[in-house]
């Protein structure tokens, strides 16, 4: 059984926040009030409260690339998956790993991109053809 999540963490700016979320991710604003903001991030609701950002270090090997410890991650499917990194690439993120395929013809094949907020919390989002393949070995 699939259920959303709830996760909460700092950003350093609010409106820079619903910039990045609303504008560029297009999710869908919530509940709000001077200090924090909910989004309906893919089914799960991000509660972005204004504070410092948890820190975070290039300790996650993914390939032959080191990427940022401890992230966020949502997994897609495929198409979703394409229409976000197309969407991303336009407004000109800054990707910490470019969109890309990983173990092709492979148990797990799966796309995958990372990239940060304008607080430097690191996202990563994986594309999937089908759900069965997230948890393949």
């Amino acid at each position: 059984m699939l259920t959303p999540f709830h996760l909460a963490y700092h950003v350093a700016d609010l409106d820079q926040a619903r910039a990045f979320y609303g504008g560029v991710l297009g999710c869908r604003e919530g509940r709000s009030a001077e200090t924090w903001v909910d989004f309906d991030f893919f089914g799960h609701q991000i509660s972005l409260h204004r504070g410092t950002p948890f820190a975070t270090t290039n300790t996650g090997k993914v390939g032959d690339h080191m990427v940022p410890m401890p992230h966020l991650g949502l997994v897609l499917l495929l198409p979703d998956w394409q229409v976000l990194a197309d969407r991303l690439t336009a407004a000109k993120v800054d990707f910490v790993l470019p969109p890309q395929a990983r173990f092709q013809g492979q148990p797990g094949e799966q796309w995958t991109m990372f990239f940060r907020d304008p607080s430097g919390n690191p996202i990563e989002v994986k594309g999937f053809r089908d759900m069965e393949g997230v948890f393949k070995a």
